[in-house]
């Protein structure tokens, strides 16, 4: 059938308009290809005349029908969107319904055309759906078809069924979004009923057609089968990524993310071909598009605690592990940094939407967390390898390790194994990192004080479970560097080198120990623990009184901001009316330095304090956290009376 975008502009008209179409393509070819400025600005200018044109839509068929090149059919599309955008003037419903039409028979009858003219035409598709989803003809809500739209293209070349894969997967995406030309009471409730009349029906087809593509020994060598593959991938991710209660989550809190998939999508989660098929896909298919599939999981694994009874979510789960144990015992493609980022991400998301008493009853979790933890350290080990994944490892041990005193099941957890053996990767794996960052002039992490930051609290946590080996593990370490540090200072041969070596890794041996000292707050605490924060203490104390005796001839940026993040954690823990002022790192401070209650310690604070702004006055982040320090000490507990009197 012929469509055409609405009624047949007489002769004399097309004839016009077919004078002005080599201009337009002159216009085009400026606007997408010229280099210059004041060109590009003025066919920029032209073409916006042209989309505000009465005539605009005719000339829009007589681009696409006759226009020679792809930038004049991509004008064609985008001042259709436009068109059929606005909200003033709208387009009536018969006209839109032919652009749908011409649209759609346009792509089908032309399955080559470029990539980014498809696209175009697939999102105007889209944009004409969403506006006139509650637009109803004879009683018949006629942009609502979008499945039998695109069946003729399913049944067709592998091209078409790229085009209609993407065309449902646009509309998805479409759908999802909210737009700021429109209220956002409309978006919702289109969202809403797509949601309930469509959107299940779209998932489950992409899951039939990924199992019918799994099971035909596709060609991944060959790019449009390649592509295929990629679209269906895209166009579930599509599904599992909407936002079905329309709460229009932070996507930088995803590791926090629940999905909230409706009751009616029950049978489609009950049954374990489905979380079965994605994990199939991730050991069939290459790197390239194995992330989609690992982005897949992160949103099953991410469903609602409460679409499963208890039987039901202990089924899911044991399944949901084994999928993740295949993964580990095979890691050949997390080499793959995008692979490896999702699998993270699948980890983070095991502990964040199950509690740790679920997981110890998985038939295979022994030898899970075994796994876990190895690609844990190892991850660690190679800091340098994708370190913006570390963040959801982190996470996953730090709410392991915060859920120990409340877990109730028999089974053993195993985490007084596992979670020194992570505490230790990271802390030794960043003192390792130093040298190799100095002597090559890599990117320094500390430089990032907010990741720095973000990883120490998660760190804070693990590191208190099994305190004891912690803390040994600190000692040691900082003994080490801090000797080795003071006999650089006293040498008369010790290079600048080596002495900034020493100080990187003292920086952050000085980080670790305040965050673990703010960590206290996760565990009931006892007196051997506050000792053993005392022995921590102690050393940092000593090595500040060092560096602060040689501030008149040289200093250390990043070590003294790892002195502030320290203060600030002892001074949250300790200092105050609710901390007993027996604690046993009162009594280790007494015994060590003298420091024998509070006041005293006070006195160090502020002694610091004073020699920063003495000495740092000209450095910004020094003195900001400085004053916030003094400020912090100012408010709440009476220390202000104290600090006028020091």
């Amino acid at each position: 059938m012929k469509y055409s975008l609405g009624r047949a502009a007489p002769v004399q008209m097309v004839v016009v308009h077919e004078r002005s179409l080599a201009q337009l393509e002159i216009l085009c070819k400026q606007l997408y290809e010229s280099t210059d400025t004041t060109t590009r600005l003025q066919a920029e200018k032209a073409l916006v005349e042209f989309t505000n044109s009465p005539d605009c839509l005719s000339k829009c068929q007589l681009l696409l029908e006759r226009g020679s090149s792809s930038y004049s059919q991509l004008l064609a599309a985008t001042c259709l969107s436009k068109l059929v955008s606005r909200t003033s003037n709208p387009l009536p419903l018969e006209q839109r319904i032919d652009i749908r039409n011409y649209v759609l028979n346009y792509l089908a009858t032309r399955p080559k055309l470029a990539a980014f003219v498809t696209q175009a035409l697939i999102q105007l598709y889209a944009r004409i759906t969403k506006l006139g989803w509650f637009d109803s003809q004879k009683e018949d809500y006629v942009f609502r078809n979008a499945i039998a739209d695109v069946t003729r293209f399913l049944q067709d070349s592998v091209e078409h069924c790229i085009i209609g894969v993407t065309i449902l997967s646009q509309l998805t995406n479409e759908i999802n979004q909210a737009d700021t030309t429109h209220p956002l009471t409309k978006h919702r409730k289109i969202a809403s009923s797509f949601r309930d009349s469509s959107l299940f029906d779209i998932f489950t087809l992409s899951c039939n057609l990924l199992k019918q593509a799994s099971g035909k020994n596709l060609n991944l060598n060959d790019e449009s089968q390649h592509g295929l593959l990629m679209q269906l991938l895209k166009l579930a991710h599509n599904c599992l990524n909407f936002d079905f209660i329309g709460t229009s989550t932070d996507e930088s809190s995803d590791d926090l993310c629940t999905v909230q998939i409706p009751t009616s999508w029950r049978s489609a989660f009950l049954d374990s071909s489905t979380l079965q098929l994605f994990f199939d896909l991730y050991h069939s298919i290459p790197p390239s598009l194995s992330p989609l599939v690992l982005s897949c999981l992160v949103q099953i694994a991410s469903v609602r605690r409460s679409l499963f009874n208890n039987a039901e979510r202990a089924k899911f789960l044991s399944h949901l592990v084994d999928g993740v144990k295949r993964i580990l015992e095979n890691p050949q493609s997390l080499s793959d940094p995008n692979n490896y980022h999702e699998f993270c991400r699948l980890l983070a998301r095991l502990k964040s939407n199950y509690q740790l008493g679920e997981l110890v009853k998985v038939e295979n979790y022994p030898e899970v967390i075994r796994l876990i933890a190895n690609f844990t350290v190892t991850s660690l080990q190679h800091w340098e390898f994708a370190p913006n994944s570390v963040h959801y490892l982190l996470s996953l041990w730090q709410r392991l390790a915060a859920s120990v005193p409340y877990v109730k099941a028999t089974e053993p957890h195993l985490l007084e194994t596992y979670t020194p053996e992570v505490t230790k990767a990271y802390i030794t794996s960043r003192l390792e990192s130093v040298h190799i960052i100095l002597r090559d002039g890599l990117e320094d992490p500390l430089d990032d004080t907010g990741l720095v930051q973000q990883q120490l609290d998660q760190l804070s946590t693990i590191g208190r479970c099994e305190y004891e080996k912690t803390c040994a593990l600190l000692v040691q370490l900082f003994d080490q560097s801090a000797q080795s540090y003071q006999e650089l200072l006293q040498s008369t041969n010790s290079s600048a080198m080596d002495i900034a070596v020493q100080e990187g890794r003292l920086t952050w041996l000085v980080y670790i120990i305040g965050a673990v000292i703010g960590g206290r707050v996760s565990f009931a605490s006892t007196d051997e623990q506050d000792a053993m924060d005392g022995e921590l203490v102690c050393r940092v104390l000593q090595l500040m009184n060092l560096t602060d005796s040689r501030l008149a001839q040289a200093g250390n940026e990043k070590l003294e901001l790892a002195m502030l993040s320290f203060f600030e954690q002892f001074r949250k823990i300790y200092i105050g009316d609710q901390v007993q002022k027996s604690s046993k790192l009162y009594r280790r401070l007494s015994e060590v330095l003298g420091l024998n209650d509070e006041t005293m310690v006070l006195s160090v604070f502020i002694g610091k304090i004073i020699t920063n702004l003495k000495y740092w006055g000209q450095c910004e982040p020094i003195t900001s956290k400085t004053l916030q320090l003094l400020n912090d000490l100012s408010i709440g507990y009476p220390l202000l009376d104290f600090l006028f009197d020091v």
